[in-house]
């Protein structure tokens, strides 16, 4: 390994190496100069792809994009100073989502700090409880064992954001540089003895300082046994599945081998055919079917919350059990009976083998016959007409991207109808920011997928979720390529409001909750240098998005629609739902 010029670009060249040799492939940078023994250090080691963004705030998102597709940390980069602050956002995502994130601020050394010193904040602790692990690495100097502590909390900072202590998270290193930052014994402002003396050599082999192994944890055999026994005594029994990195398959052969009907958000990933619930919002809006059926067990994986009809099913009469590897305490409405905490692939697995074979039940049937019937109606409703409504854009793009598509979906209404609206199909990853459910950071996040994924990458969001983070195409030029397609339904406003209680107040409704901006998107991406395409037909999304694909690189593709026509189709589609349950009940 390369000498350093100094303490500074020691600290630097040390943790970037002992990243790389972790397995870390990308970081992202928001430009300062504090941090530019850092920023040097990754720009010019190969093995880590360096993301340039302006914005600090999109420059979070980037990365939390990144580790989402890669399910690895993307350290993220920012100078001192309110730069950190603008953080934070990411932060209360990657806390509440449980996302691996890296977070490195620069910092200007004790004898700054609490001296009306520029750029200077106190930086401690900054994201309070949000953080896995937080560690002031100190100033760096030239003596023995420092290299070796650099190294040492280098790894341990990524084994607690991947989940060392809990379940994965943010992680917060404050580094305070003394200058020069600059890779030089002297800058012109200030001076140092000479060269880095000690070796900065790490481990041999580019293994890491310390390997840290995890195994997953197991239920004792004598409590799966009785769990499998619960469940195969359990006919009127529900598998319900939020967002989760749990297996599908194992999922889905387990509700399959205890014959229980699954309701799985997008976000699971587990919405992939039989026997799979799509239409449960629906079904369950309609009184007479929820009451009919009540479950007698649910096993409850991830963390679920689109639908206010599913959670309502969910109450606290119904016996519930929820299986976390972290013990995550998914219960926003106290009905969870039971928490198990334990590894969910290897629990469901082990029940699959105790229950030994695939069960069928008149229960399953019934579900899944509703399920037929309403999605038959539903999408008779929406097929009626070709303008461009938002369940419709939710439902063909979910059903026509091609298999390996990932798509990423906004907060708020996206999210909810793509739930509501998705039939059960194989091979679509769908990720959202879920955990702390903001609409902040979308287009970074989407920009961060799609750099990470590998893969066909379309994103499904507003008007005011892409305007909100309208900076994270600030990308640096030489970014490396991103092929990108943001399918944006544009109401000029928050849609979500027209189904809240806030649209009763007529006189205030419309500019402090309704907010119509009044923006051309085209003009946006224009700006930006993006692709745009405005769709004015429903038979016109999927060309629009296939052509967008195969041209490469960052497309707009704008579906106007209307709040009022919205929310009247909603309640259409409601009241033609409950016609059709009328004899099923």
């Amino acid at each position: 390994m390369e000498s350093a010029a100094n303490p500074s670009h020691a600290l630097a060249l040390v943790l970037v190496d002992e990243l790389a040799r972790g397995g870390i492939t990308d970081a992202v940078l928001a430009p300062g100069s504090r941090s530019t023994a850092l920023a040097l250090a990754l720009h010019e080691d190969p093995r880590i792809r360096l993301h340039v963004e302006i914005d600090e705030r999109s420059a979070g998102f980037l990365a939390l994009g990144l580790a989402r597709a890669t399910g690895r940390p993307a350290p993220v980069v920012v100078t001192s100073g309110s730069a950190v602050a603008n953080l934070h956002p990411a932060v209360v995502e990657a806390d509440t989502g449980q996302v691996p994130l890296l977070l490195l601020t620069a910092d200007r050394p004790p004898e700054l700090r609490h001296t009306g010193a520029n750029q200077a904040i106190d930086q401690l602790g900054i994201f309070g409880r949000s953080v896995r692990w937080f560690v002031e690495v100190g100033v760096p100097e030239d003596r023995p064992g420092a290299v070796g502590y650099w190294r040492a909390t280098a790894c341990r900072a990524l084994a607690e954001a991947g989940g060392l202590s809990g379940p994965p998270g943010p992680v917060h290193l404050n580094l305070a540089f003394r200058e020069p930052t600059v890779p030089l014994t002297d800058d012109g402002r200030a001076r140092v003895a000479g060269p880095f003396e000690a070796s900065l050599a790490g481990r041999s082999g580019g293994r890491p300082w310390t390997i840290v192994g995890r195994a997953p944890r197991h239920v004792p055999s004598a409590e799966l046994r009785s769990l499998a026994a619960r469940i195969a005594g359990t006919e009127r029994g529900l598998v319900v599945v939020g967002q989760t990195d749990a297996n599908v398959a194992v999922v889905l052969d387990l509700a399959r081998a205890a014959g229980w009907p699954v309701i799985a958000e997008p976000a699971s990933n587990v919405r992939t055919g039989d026997p799979v619930v799509g239409a449960a919002h629906h079904l369950l809006g309609n009184a007479a079917f929820a009451r009919a059926h009540r479950p007698d067990l649910v096993l409850r994986i991830g963390r679920t919350g689109l639908s206010r009809n599913v959670a309502a099913l969910l109450g606290p009469d119904v016996p519930q059990l929820l299986i976390d590897p972290h013990g995550g305490w998914h219960d926003p409405d106290r009905a969870v009976s039971e928490l198990l905490v334990a590894d969910v692939a290897a629990t469901a697995a082990g029940l699959t083998a105790l229950l030994a074979v695939t069960a069928g039940s008149d229960w399953a049937d019934r579900w899944l016959e509703a399920d037929r019937r309403v999605r038959r109606v539903v999408g008779s409703v929406l097929d009626e007409h070709d303008r461009p409504s938002e369940p419709r854009v939710a439902r063909d793009l979910g059903a026509g991207l091609p298999d390996g598509a990932t798509l990423v979906v906004a907060s708020s209404m996206p999210a909810r109808d793509l739930d509501a609206f998705l039939a059960p199909r194989d091979h679509l990853r769908v990720i959202s920011n879920r955990g702390a459910s903001g609409i902040d950071g979308f287009v970074s996040t989407a920009l961060g997928v799609a750099l990470g994924g590998g893969r066909p990458t379309v994103a499904l969001t507003g008007d005011l979720s892409l305007l909100h983070d309208a900076n994270g195409f600030l990308l640096s030029p030489d970014a490396p390529g991103i092929d990108l397609v943001l399918v944006v339904v544009d109401n000029d406003g928050g849609g979500i409001f027209s189904f809240l209680p806030q649209r009763r107040f007529e006189a205030s409704f419309e500019r402090v909750f309704g907010t119509p901006h009044g923006r051309d998107l085209a003009e946006l991406a224009r700006f930006h240098d993006l692709g745009h395409a405005d769709v004015s037909t429903a038979a016109e999304l999927m060309p629009a998005v296939d052509a967008a694909r195969e041209a490469g690189g960052i497309h707009l593709v704008h579906v106007r629609t209307d709040r009022d026509e919205n929310l009247a189709l909603h309640r259409r589609i409601q009241h033609e739902v409950d016609a059709a349950l009328a004899d099923f009940a």
